[in-house]
Formats: structure tokens, sequence, C-alpha cells
């Protein structure tokens, strides 16, 4: 068949069409068609400098937790590092009572995202809330918050194992990676920079942005995507136990816990149904402090202020008050800068003005010797009645030669105003 067509080919094709035809053939077999590898190499360097720049400006602690995911996932090719580091609920609670799984869950990942996401939730930590608390405070929120998302995400699947009696739930799930410490670093994000915007288009404030994130989960979940809830579970009481401690046991200068309104528990929901979160909420809350588990919200009078009595609540961080006084300052000098910028430009009315008054000073005469025109008028005093004022243009009139070529002169403009003659 191959003999066949070479042969039809040299009878239709004389030696030049050959050699055109072989050259085409190899100019498309050497041309180098781009692939996604090939963009990947060429974005992967920039990429690499990006992160290790903003790596190299983080606290040790940061570093330091940021090393520990990235040996823990080399070592699952290995070994099952989610069955040995992560939260087993069978395994966690007597007789086993593998407690260290509670430290080392959260630094546990599988795969190349789950990497990344772990890191990227640490960086921006390091970024965002260190320069506010400190390297130790950002530490101590870490193990709090993972600490409690993997003992009651165990507890809650010992609990429906009780109410199922299905060993799966106590020996086939692994609770492990980021997602119980992206709950509550979202939430003290919220606490911190609630009011900055994620996306424009559409408009989502940081604020929303622990309820997004949970939806996210849960649509996974629904979709299949998700192999278990664990994922679900850990971010939700990772979520809830960092505002817990955020709200009513982290120290700071002024006390201990944040008690302001905009992060009261029923500001995570929509806004229809935040009267009865908040009702709800306020009595979960009164029952607490009964058992003395939380602290009652106590209100500071400052008698002593210069101005009106001022009211403060205990958890208003002088350095967050700082920032946002800093942010405002800084947007009020932009909105006055806009406005020095449009007002040194001048507009085309003021433009037309200028040049009429331009216009009307160069239309002035001026008499030879130099003098203006009214300082050159001549005035004549008499009788009982006054004086009588005359304009350059009404001598030129009584006089009759200064108009005698029939053109009226630029001063002839000028008003007259004469005095009545006087009645004898």
């Amino acid at each position: 068949m191959t003999e066949d067509w070479s042969s039809g080919l040299l009878l239709y094709c004389d030696q030049t069409d050959l050699i055109r035809l072989e050259a085409l053939f190899g100019h498309i077999c050497s041309r180098k068609i781009p692939t996604k590898q090939t963009k990947m190499n060429r974005y992967l360097p920039v990429a690499r400098q990006h992160f290790l720049a903003a790596l190299a400006s983080t606290s040790v602690v940061v570093k330091t937790i940021s090393a520990v995911v990235v040996l823990l996932y080399l070592l699952s090719w290995a070994v099952d590092t989610s069955y040995a580091l992560g939260v087993t609920p069978g395994y966690l609670f007597p007789p086993n009572f593998w407690v260290w799984t509670l430290v080392t869950h959260g630094l546990v990942e599988q795969h190349v995202w789950g990497v990344a996401a772990n890191v990227g939730t640490v960086m921006a930590c390091g970024r965002l809330l260190e320069p506010l608390w400190g390297a130790l405070e950002l530490l101590i929120f870490f193990a709090v918050v993972n600490v409690t998302a993997g003992l009651l995400a165990g507890l809650s699947y010992l609990l429906t194992y009780v109410a199922t009696f299905h060993l799966d739930f106590l020996f086939a799930v692994h609770i492990y990676g980021v997602a119980g410490f992206l709950g509550g670093v979202l939430v003290a994000l919220k606490q911190t920079m609630g009011d900055s915007t994620v996306l424009r288009v559409p408009q989502v404030r940081l604020k929303a942005a622990p309820a997004l994130v949970l939806l996210f989960l849960a649509l996974l979940r629904l979709s299949g995507l998700l192999d278990s809830c664990a994922p679900l579970a850990a971010y939700s009481y990772g979520a809830l136990s960092g505002w817990v401690y955020l709200r009513f046991y982290q120290r700071h200068s002024r006390g201990r816990g944040d008690m302001s309104d905009h992060f009261a528990f029923a500001s995570f929901f929509p806004e229809a149904v935040q009267p009865v979160v908040g009702l709800l909420a306020g009595l979960v809350h009164a029952a607490l402090v009964k058992i003395k588990v939380c602290r009652k919200m106590v209100k500071r009078y400052d008698v002593g202020a210069p101005s009106s009595i001022t009211i403060s609540l205990p958890g208003t961080d002088p350095q967050d008050a700082e920032r946002r006084r800093q942010l405002a300052l800084k947007a009020l000098n932009e909105r006055l800068k806009r406005v020095e910028d449009q007002s040194a430009w001048p507009s085309m009315d003021d433009e037309e003005d200028d040049d009429d008054d331009e216009v009307r000073t160069d239309t002035q005469p001026l008499l030879s010797d130099g003098r203006d025109t009214l300082s050159s008028t001549p005035r004549t005093f008499g009788g009982p009645t006054g004086a009588s004022l005359s304009s350059p243009s009404s001598a030129s009139h009584s006089g009759g030669t200064a108009s005698s070529s029939g053109v009226q002169h630029p001063e002839s403009s000028i008003i007259t105003f004469e005095d009545a003659s006087s009645r004898s």
C-alpha cells in the first residue's frame, strides 16, 4: 500500500514539489506546540520566589509549623500518618487513649493541595494575626483550636456510634487536616478585619467567610466529593472553639475576651435569623454563667473622662483600635487628596470669566498723556443747585469735531449722568 502511494505521488509531483513538501513536513514536525507543562514551568519559578519571600518574613512559629506539615506529608509516602497521627474516635478514648493525636492531627495531610492549604493558612495567620497577637499567642490559639476541634469531633462520632452501633464511626473515620484550624482562623479574621472586602463582584466581606466556607463544605459532602463528614465536623468545631476562646478567654492588655456586639454569636448568621439566634445564644450564655463556665458581661464607666461619660466593654484591644484609627485616617487622607486634585484644575466657566475680565480691561482707552479717562474727565461746578458731571463722550458731542467721521469711539459706550437744570 505504501509503495502504491509513493509511486502515485511521483507521477503527479516533480522533483521541485517533492522538495517543498519535504521542507514543509520538516517545519511542522520541528515546531514546538506550547503545552500546559511548559506554562507551568514558566510560572513555577515566580510562584516559588514569592512563596519563599513570604515565608522568610514570618516568625519562627510559622516556619516551624509549615516545616512539620511538609515533613509529615513526605513521611506519609511510607507510613499511614492519618492512622498513627490522626484522630480515630475508637482509639482516642479509653482504653486506648491516643491523646497525642489531638495535637498532631492538624499537621497531617495526605495530598498536595492539602499541604498547600495548610501552609497557606498558617502563613496568613503569620501575616495578619501575629502582628496583633504575637508569636506566643498565635501558638496558643493554634493549640487550643486543634485540640478542641479534635476532641469534640471524636466525641460526636462516639455519640453517633452509641446511637447507631455502627463500628465504622469508631475505627473507619480518621480526622486530620487543616479544616479545624481554618475555621478558627476565619473567625479570628472576622474579629479583626471583618469589614474587609474579599470579592468585589459579587461583593463579599470577610465577616461572611466562615458561613460561606461551611456551606461550601456541606455542598461538597452532599455531592459526594468528600469521602466523609470528618472535614465538615472539624471545621464546625474549629470555628466554634475559636469563637469561644476569643470571646471569653483570650488575654490581652485590657482583660479577657471580646464582648463587642459585632463579634456576637448571632453575627455569624444571616440578618433574617439573627434575632432568634441571639435569643437562643443569650439563654445558653446565661446557663453557662450560672454554672460558672463563662463570665458575665461587665460594663466599665469612665467617670473621670474629660468629655461625657464613656462606656467601654472588656475585650477592646488598644492595638486593634489603633489599627482601625490608622485605616480611617488613611482613607480620610486619600479622600482629601482627591478633593485637592479636583480643585487644582479650574472649570471652563472660570476660564471664560477670566477672559471676559481681560477683554474689558484691555478695551478701556487711555488719553495721550497716559492718564485714565476717569481721571481726565472735566468737572464744572456752578450754580446753587450743585455740579454737573460730564464724560469725554459728552464733550465730543458738544464740540462736534470728534465724531465728524461718523465712527463711534469706544468711549462713547460709557454712561453719562447729568444733574437736572435748576428752576428759577
